[in-house]
């Protein structure tokens, strides 16, 4: 375990060097499957996809042996429920990191389907990562401001479009659909400016998760709520998890069954139903908020960097 005799910033560049090098070595991999997913044919395009989802799959698993090898592994994980991975899932949770993802990706691994999180349209322009993504049939969302969609009134409801479009596809494959209902990574700065009521967490935006639980609610067998909780660092977290300083992080999913009152309704035009949806997250952000703030007020201060041992 490198992060027990190296200096915090050499575990970093080696994790970062490693992590690139499977998802370069992956790449390569997924080419024929991106390549014949571009033909107009169904059945083909379809196992294209499962294609790239068992790379990527086989790709956590390196990175999970990596960071076992490379990281003083301790992380706190405390699961409240049953997860099965023959079942379909939607995980919500906060967020703020790349990490995030690295992180799910390996707790979530064996345990689950393979997830799929709303991405950003801007990413599918990524190098490798939203190729692959698109390939794996990650749902992107377009995001317009006010301006723009009074400018063109047309645009909106794309993202449910895109939302009922990728749900479809989940209807035929097993699936754990991630969607991080701030809409975007928190940040202190983002937190005063959007005035969220929280202290942890931004305001949830609720519309997705109800167009997605229209379009799949009675497959899912619940929803895994997760909270992350890192360490106090004054690096960002992204560095501050690839150089092992995330080592104790902790971990909380709770494993929540779907109200049956709240699977279907017009989230859109109907205001008593979306009343009702909006109080029922704004609960669980109020619980996930109480939550970060226990975990974070037991969490050890970050220790100085290690020096490496001669």
């Amino acid at each position: 375990m490198f992060s027990v005799i190296f200096p915090a910033s050499v575990v970093g560049l080696i994790t970062s060097l490693c992590v690139l090098a499977t998802t370069l070595g992956v790449s390569v991999l997924l080419l024929p499957g991106i390549l014949l997913k571009l033909l107009p044919y169904r059945p083909l395009q379809r196992a294209c996809s499962r294609y790239c989802v068992w790379i990527a799959i086989n790709w956590v698993s390196a990175n999970k042996i990596l960071f076992r090898l490379l990281h003083a592994v301790q992380w706190e994980i405390d699961v409240r429920g049953t997860l099965d991975p023959r079942g379909n899932y939607l995980l919500i949770g906060n967020h703020q990191s790349w990490a995030d993802i690295l992180l799910l990706f390996d707790i979530l691994h064996t345990r689950v389907p393979f997830p799929r999180f709303f991405l950003k349209h801007q990413l599918i322009y990524v190098p490798i990562i939203g190729t692959a993504c698109w390939a794996m049939d990650f749902p992107f969302m377009r995001r317009y401001t006010r301006e723009q969609l009074e400018a063109k009134p047309e645009l909106k409801g794309q993202d449910v479009e895109a939302t009922r479009r990728a749900c479809e596809i989940y209807k035929s494959e097993p699936v754990t659909v991630i969607n991080f209902l701030e809409g975007t990574r928190f940040s202190e700065a983002k937190r005063i400016a959007r005035q969220s009521p929280y202290r942890h967490l931004l305001r949830p935006k609720a519309g997705g998760m109800s167009f997605t639980l229209n379009a799949m609610g009675e497959q899912f067998a619940g929803i895994i709520d997760v909270t992350i909780a890192y360490r106090p660092t004054d690096k960002p977290l992204l560095w501050s998890f690839a150089s092992g300083e995330q080592d104790q992080l902790c971990v909380h999913m709770d494993v929540l069954p779907i109200p049956a009152e709240l699977m279907h309704g017009d989230y859109e035009n109907d205001a008593e139903f979306r009343a009702r949806f909006q109080a029922w997250v704004n609960a669980l952000w109020e619980r996930k908020d109480a939550r970060l703030e226990r975990q974070l007020n037991g969490r050890p201060a970050m220790q100085a960097p290690r020096p490496a041992h001669g």
